[in-house]
């Protein structure tokens, strides 16, 4: 634990000079202030921003993830050399990333929602709520790209999985899902479909969001027939805890192949 915490901050020192964190704070800070602005109700805001959140975080994640871990070989390689575990290299390393991803989405959002706080109070537990799920989205997609990463030599291939896996996640999943429910309207697929949710990340994190607002019209199939199974407090509580689960899943994956990983 302790080589973890050391390695870790001096990712973090490494990881918070860099200028795209405070372009990436920056713009979740613009964009939720002038959505505040214009729309004004509190609710609204926290669904537009839903949207953007389940896009964007799991992209920068990805690709941030991709092309530091890829930089960091040298590096990694020379900590190799020294008495690390390899455990705690890989969680410094996948901390490091995912903790100033984590503080600047935080630090930008949730600085527009403080200077905005006469217009959340009311609906702070679903702004509470868009936060941690963005927090844990930013770790289950870190800890995914540095297990593509450590699983492929090349930069150029472990890039385009990585987008793959995000383009799979984001866009071409809920599709295929839309093609199962039209294929096989005929049978009862309630409970596929619910498996099916769990299975995406990103899925769940809608799922999440949406059970707050109890917004049925907008959560689509899976997200109504999450909420037909195991109702508000149910259906969150489920979908946080597969949400865990996806992170530490990851995690423990990724770190189980750099652990056998021939450098």
């Amino acid at each position: 634990m302790r080589e973890t915490l050391k390695l870790g901050r001096y990712q973090l020192r490494d990881l918070m000079r860099s200028k795209w964190l405070f372009a990436y704070s920056g713009f979740f800070f613009l964009v939720t202030f002038a959505l505040f602005r214009f729309v004004g109700d509190g609710s609204k805001v926290a669904v537009s921003l839903m949207n953007l959140v389940l896009f964007i975080i799991p992209l920068v994640s990805t690709m941030l993830g991709t092309t530091y871990y890829y930089g960091s070989r040298e590096f990694v390689e020379l900590m190799l050399a020294q008495p690390i575990k390899r455990g705690s290299l890989f969680a410094g390393l996948c901390l490091g990333v995912s903790i100033p991803l984590v503080l600047s989405f935080l630090a930008g959002v949730g600085g527009a929602f403080l200077f905005c706080g006469s217009e959340v109070a009311q609906d702070l537990p679903a702004f509470l709520t868009l936060l941690v799920v963005g927090a844990v989205l930013t770790f289950i997609f870190v800890a995914l790209a540095f297990l593509v990463a450590v699983t492929n030599k090349d930069k150029a291939r472990g890039l385009g999985i990585s987008l793959l896996f995000w383009l799979v996640f984001s866009v071409i999943y809920d599709g295929l899902v839309l093609l199962a429910v039209v294929c096989f309207a005929d049978y009862p697929l309630e409970m596929p479909l619910l498996i099916l949710s769990i299975l995406n990340p990103i899925d769940l994190a809608r799922v999440l969001i949406l059970l707050k607002f109890d917004v049925s019209a907008l959560m689509g199939y899976t997200g109504a027939v999450f909420q037909q199974f195991f109702g508000s407090s149910w259906g969150i509580a489920i979908a946080l805890t597969s949400l865990v689960g996806w992170s530490v899943l990851t995690f423990i994956l990724g770190r189980s192949c750099f652990a056998r990983k021939d450098f």
